[in-house]
């Protein structure tokens, strides 16, 4: 986990407060597309008066719009039939299909989700006083709990990994001045000690939102 130096990678914190036409969007989606061998670049849509979900399943990406200017969706909506200049993107999920432990006999569910197609996705981060940091962190598919850790320092938030083995809650770190939340999948990020293997977890779900004014 370094400073990023790959053109197969993007710099998704940037996206955030854009709207769904933004060209700079469709470019991301495009790149997304190639990678993932011509998906479709046309979400699934979710509209609430609150949020507007663009899913996108083959690219392994969820992004969340939030209404502006007294703008109310309905539920139900269509892309075509929503009004794009006055919603904003307010949260990004970027989802890592973890593959099952060789041996494993639990049952595994089909996820909704496929992998994010690019090799690396990078992560902008927040100059933090008296703290030496890199400006940005690369992640890679088996970055885990402790890459994450070493580099960005101890989670201002975290929870999960409690309960027995089978149905807990993974592990989950949240870096609230980076505006990253990260879950961790795998046994490792389960169950009673989850804290004490959770390091080697690798990482599930990355939630990026943007910074809370203080």
């Amino acid at each position: 986990m370094s400073a990023d130096s790959s053109s197969d990678s993007f710099d998704v914190t940037h996206l955030l407060g854009i709207h769904p036409t933004s060209a700079q969007l469709i470019s991301y989606l495009l790149k997304l597309s190639q990678k993932a061998l011509g998906a479709s670049t046309q979400p699934e849509v979710k509209s609430y008066p609150d949020a507007v979900y663009f899913n996108y399943y083959q690219f392994g990406l969820s992004l969340l719009f939030k209404p502006v200017n007294g703008y109310k969706p309905t539920t139900g909506l269509n892309n075509a039939q929503l009004q794009h200049a006055n919603l904003v993107l307010d949260g990004i999920d970027i989802y890592n299909v973890l593959p099952p432990k060789e041996g494993a006999t639990s049952r595994q569910t089909k996820p909704a989700y496929k992998s994010y197609p690019l090799k690396t996705l990078t992560l902008n981060l927040a100059s933090i006083a008296g703290k030496e940091r890199p400006g940005s962190v690369t992640v890679k598919p088996d970055t885990t709990g402790k890459d994450f850790v070493s580099c960005m320092g101890e989670p201002d938030r975290k929870g999960g990994g409690a309960g027995p083995s089978t149905g807990s809650i993974g592990i989950w770190c949240e870096w609230s001045k980076d505006g990253v939340m990260v879950e961790f999948g795998g046994e490792e990020a389960r169950g009673p000690k989850a804290w004490e293997t959770g390091k080697d977890a690798a990482w599930s779900v990355i939630s990026i939102f943007p910074l809370k004014e203080s």
